[in-house]
Parts: C-alpha cells; structure tokens; sequence
C-alpha cells in the first residue's frame, strides 16, 4: 500500500454544504458519499476531518459505516451568554458522537481557539482536557487561521496539544516561514496542514480564475508557468508540496467526487522540484478566502 496516501485526511466539509471557489456541484450526494467512503479504505485514508460547522456533515458521516476510520471534529465559538463552558463543552461533543454514531472521536479540534486568550480560556482548556483524560477523545488541538494568533497562545498558553491544523500551501507558506511550523515540531505537536489547493483556487485554469484576483495576476502566471516547465499537473504540485515537507504530518483535503479521489491519490506518488518563491504571499486579501470578494 502506498504510504503517501497514508498521510492523508478526507475533509469533509463538501459532505455537509457547498463549499470551495473552484466547485460547481455543490455538497456532495450521498449515494456518492458512500462510494467516497469505501473508495478512501481501499486508499489507507483512515481519518475524516469534520467539524459541527460543517452543516450536514457529522449527521450525514453518522448514517455510513464508520468503524474503519478515526473522526476529527471541532468545537465551534463558545456562545456569549454561555454560563457554564464544561456543560456546553460536554454537551456540544455528546452532540457530535451522538450524530456520527461513534462512541469517541480521534480528535477535538478548537475552531475558534483565540478564545482560550479571553475569559473563560482557563475553563475551555479543562473541559476539553478533562474529556481527554476520560477517553471521549483520544487527542486535542487547535484548527488555526491566524498565524498571530496562534503565537500568542503556544507562547502564553500553559497548555499541551496534540494536533494544529493550519492553512499551507504553495501560495501561502507563512506557517514555514514565520518559523511557527519548526516550533511545532520541536514540541511535538502532529501538524495538519489543510488549504493545499486554497480552495480549489490552485487547481483553476488561468482563464477560470474570478477576475478578483486580477492584482496577482503575476504570482499566477509564474505558478503555470513553472507547471508548465516542470511538465506537472497543479494537482501534483500542490501535493508534492506539502508531501515532500518533512514536518508536515497530514494533508487534509476535501473532494465532491469520486473521481476527485483518484486523482489525488494518484497525484500524491509526485515528486516536484522546488517551487518559485515568487509566488508565495503574505497578502490576506489573496491567500484568506474569507477576504475574497467574488461576487462583489
């Protein structure tokens, strides 16, 4: 069985809602759900990547046959008026092994992490710890956006975590650069990079890409042309990227088909050179989808 496949975790998200620049179908159907599904075993894909965010996606999970993969999920934004976080935590993750008919999850995943930087903080680490150390999750972790923000809470925060999933990709390489990533590592922290195709954007042909992005219309054009040049498909080169990353643990990716599947597994036996460094960005308005504004 090939290892590489092995490094990868199915997301999601498509399962539960539409969702990604580059997909035209909207959230997968459930019939091809479970050819999905069966398709991931056959791959050695063990884990899914869920969250209660994702609309459907934990109930539709639930109504498979779940046994032959490990489940990540994540904790949403505590409410305002919350008045006992334990409670809410307790209840909000009986909620999703009650919906993906498990009896534990893999992982539990904050979403909204800066909120262990507030009040309350204290309270939410504990809750989750506590569930933890009870075996209703085997492992916990943080789901980041902000590279500021996760700073603040690996350097203020008296805390152990075992998973941090992070955007990665060819474009946006600020979890590598701003040395976050090594820092992780040292501390033996299992890193997920998720994003690799940034939405789908990556994989788009040049005359597909939303006329937002005109402003960087130089870091595209020097991305396809180096596919071009090194005879790669963006598929692979967005893999190979992340793949070929030694501290990179996991690569989650989401699919709306089947055969979205077979391509990716294929596309993880590549081996690329370097990629340009030209095109790597810090600017949120191009590697932040919630900045884009496509139909503005």
């Amino acid at each position: 069985m090939n290892n590489n496949r092995q490094k990868l975790i199915l997301g999601t998200v498509q399962f539960g809602q539409p969702y990604g620049v580059a997909n035209p179908n909207g959230q997968v159907p459930k019939d091809d759900l479970q050819q999905i599904l069966e398709k991931a075993h056959q791959l050695n894909i063990t884990t899914l990547d869920t969250a209660i965010a994702y609309g459907e996606s934990e109930k539709v999970l639930g109504q498979q046959d779940l046994q032959d993969f490990k489940v990540i999920s994540k904790l949403f934004k505590i409410p305002d008026n919350c008045s006992d976080i334990t409670d809410w935590v307790e209840q909000q993750v009986q909620g999703s092994l009650a919906r993906l008919q498990v009896d534990s999850l893999e992982g539990l995943l904050l979403h909204r992490p800066a909120q262990l930087l507030g009040n309350g903080g204290q309270e939410l680490y504990q809750a989750i710890q506590c569930l933890k150390a009870r075996g209703v999750v085997k492992r916990i972790g943080l789901s980041m956006y902000g590279y500021e923000e996760l700073h603040d809470i690996i350097d203020n925060i008296d805390a152990d975590f075992d998973i941090i999933q992070a955007p990665m990709n060819l474009f946006d390489r600020r979890l590598d650069s701003s040395g976050l990533l090594k820092k992780l590592k040292n501390r033996g922290i299992e890193v997920h990079a998720r994003s690799a195709f940034l939405q789908g954007l990556l994989l788009m042909s040049k005359e597909n890409i939303p006329s937002y992005f005109a402003p960087w219309q130089d870091k595209f054009d020097s991305y396809h042309q180096w596919l071009s040049i090194n005879n790669i498909s963006a598929l692979e080169a967005c893999l190979g990227y992340l793949n070929q990353h030694p501290d990179i643990d996991k690569i989650v990716v989401g699919v709306d088909s089947l055969a979205q599947l077979n391509e990716i597994a294929t596309a993880m036996d590549a081996q690329i050179n370097a990629p340009p460094l030209d095109i790597q960005s810090v600017d949120e308005g191009l590697i932040n989808p919630s900045r884009w504004q496509l139909w503005v």
